[in-house]
């Protein structure tokens, strides 16, 4: 079962298109992400598929019913994690969980009891009482997934939950979403973190432009567009100039591929091969420290995209 259907959707502001023509399908229990850079479209995306934003064209289903007639309906069985944290900072931990649920007519008691399942979710129980000015930045973005429950929802949408964390409190966010993906919740994430989509994302598609430029699993994307494995030697242009002209000339492996930037030279390996031993061992003979990784869904990224800074 499909909980959302998108097709050519579009999205204008005035001259400026957000979206040209994004289509995509999103299964039942599936965690499925949205990357790309900023002002790609992404959130753009999102407001339209919380119908908080009609597509200006294009056809949307969510729950198979048409957002542009069902909205409302369609919102009582979302949950929305938003990009800014937006949780009341006159209320206590607890007090933000039950005044959102009368947001969807949950009766007090019943909304009290889910407030006390949810913060135990999120291991926020021993802060129910305090205001959330005493909260750190994870425990913030926990009440606010806790929050986003609060309804039962059966498609959470998450943008950029875990923005601006350390990676302990990251990484418990992580477990959190993993547990609800074993509860059958089907979840939207946009997210700026490679290793975040590589985790928990079953699919996934880039955007850039307002358009949809691929899509797949982290594997099959990091097989199709990175390879296999990824060297990195860095500052050779400042350092070691006669080396890089020497290598920039070396042949490379069959199906390799190699990409000199100004912050380094990079040999992508083919899909399923690591590096032969003896191109190796050439790059060894030039004396320079060299870094040998897997790649990665950021290769993947920044060679569909560029590595161009985008404000």
């Amino acid at each position: 079962m499909s909980i959302i259907i998108a097709n050519n959707l579009k999205k204008n502001f005035a001259s400026l298109q957000a979206v040209a023509g994004i289509s995509l399908e999103v299964g039942q229990g599936e965690c499925y992400g949205l990357l790309g850079p900023n002002g790609a479209g992404k959130t753009t995306t999102l407001s339209m598929i919380r119908c908080i934003s009609p597509p200006s064209a294009g056809q949307l289903k969510v729950f198979g019913m048409d957002a542009a007639r069902f909205g409302r309906t369609i919102r009582h069985r979302l949950g929305v994690v938003p990009q800014e944290d937006n949780l009341d900072p006159d209320l206590s931990v607890r007090d933000n969980l039950i005044v959102y649920a009368s947001y969807f007519g949950i009766a007090k008691t019943q909304a009290q009891q889910r407030a006390t399942d949810l913060l135990k979710f999120v291991t926020l129980e021993k802060k129910a009482s305090v205001k959330i000015n005493e909260l750190s930045g994870g425990m913030r973005s926990r009440l606010l997934i806790a929050r986003a429950l609060i309804n039962n929802p059966e498609l959470l949408i998450l943008d950029e939950p875990t923005t601006g964390l350390d990676p302990q409190a990251r990484h418990h966010i992580w477990q959190r979403l993993r547990a609800l993906k074993t509860q059958g919740i089907t979840m939207l994430l946009c997210t700026h973190y490679m290793d975040e989509a590589q985790n928990l994302c079953d699919r996934l598609s880039i955007i850039d432009h307002g358009r949809i430029i691929t899509s797949g699993s982290p594997r099959e994307l990091i097989e199709r567009y990175a390879g296999h494995e990824v060297i990195e030697l860095f500052e050779l242009k400042e350092t070691n100039p006669e080396v890089l002209e020497r290598l920039l000339k070396m042949n490379i492996p069959d199906g390799a591929r190699r990409e000199h930037h100004q912050d380094g030279l990079f040999y992508f390996s083919p899909p399923g091969t690591s590096f032969p031993p003896a191109f190796l061992d050439k790059l060894h003979r030039e004396g320079i420290p060299l870094t040998i990784r897997k790649a990665s869904l950021e290769d993947v990224f920044l060679n569909l995209t560029g590595r161009e800074l985008r404000e």
